[in-house]
């Protein structure tokens, strides 16, 4: 087969033959999407060393993929790293370095990190969302007959200012929260026009991947909002959003979570009043 020419490309390549992959190919497949520098700047050597894996292995993943060999392959991570600035890891790296040699017992400082790292999420998310993904969950959004919505462990406070801000717009939006241990019975109440808004980050909530799967399955609308492409969440999703929320010393936050939730609310409310006013005109 050809490969992929570019890295955009590649990365739909990776995602797309994850589940058909060995064991071990999969390990290398998620090492590569989580440290496209390293792929671009280190040896081969290195790469092994740090995926856990052998030479001859990053090379027979390399082919898998269509290329001829490694170095092909790691060219397409070198050209992307030209044509950007420097890279979100690369910042967060530093600022973990930064981290280290800090004091955390002074709150102030404690703050001025997680305030560094919610800067560089932002600017992460903001060039990694795309409008077309952006533009379509506004539009499952609008054209939904109910909105229900679903989170487990961290990510639930996402699923809670959704349910509180849709109801502002007059969306019949539901907050799916398992009480009584009734999760069942009450994703039994998503018809298929409905629309399921997925949240779950890893380890992914078990309860939150098996509604989905069940609503991919009938036909249901599911916007996910998830961490990473290799989530399993994005091959059952309409339209998937992959954000990565600040951390400082593995303590993470929703605040680029909680920023995307807001613009999708507030860009379905816009699109909400314009229909309104085109009805009363």
């Amino acid at each position: 087969m050809a490969p992929p020419k570019g890295h955009d490309e590649l990365i739909r390549e990776i995602s797309g033959q994850y589940d058909d992959l060995s064991p071990r190919l999969k390990q290398i497949a998620r090492f590569v999407l989580d440290h496209p520098n390293e792929v671009a700047l280190d040896t081969i050597a290195t790469v092994a060393l740090h995926s856990k894996v052998q030479p001859s292995s990053l090379i027979r993943f390399a082919k898998a993929l269509g290329y001829s060999g490694y170095s092909e392959m790691q060219r397409v991570f070198r050209d992307r790293l030209v044509a950007t600035k420097p890279s979100y890891s690369q910042r967060i790296r530093e600022l973990k370095d930064t981290q280290d040699n800090q004091d955390f017992d002074d709150p102030r400082i404690v703050l001025e990190h997680f305030v560094a790292a919610h800067n560089e999420a932002l600017k992460h998310l903001l060039a990694e969302v795309s409008t077309e993904s952006l533009q379509e969950a506004v539009r499952l959004l609008r054209s939904a007959e109910h909105i229900h919505l679903l989170a487990m462990r961290r990510a639930f406070p996402v699923a809670c200012y959704l349910f509180y801000a849709l109801n502002n717009l007059d969306r019949r939006a539901f907050l799916i929260d398992n009480v009584g241990g009734m999760l069942s019975e009450q994703a039994s109440w998503i018809g298929d026009k409905d629309v399921l808004v997925a949240i779950s980050y890893q380890d992914y909530s078990p309860e939150v991947l098996a509604v989905a799967e069940r609503m991919h399955g009938r036909g249901v609308s599911v916007i996910a909002i998830t961490d990473e492409l290799l989530s399993p969440l994005v091959q059952l999703a309409s339209v998937s959003f992959q954000v990565e929320d600040a951390a400082v010393h593995d303590f993470r936050s929703l605040g680029a979570s909680l920023c995307l939730a807001q613009a999708l609310v507030i860009a379905l409310g816009h699109q909400l009043e314009g229909r309104s006013e085109d009805r009363s005109g």
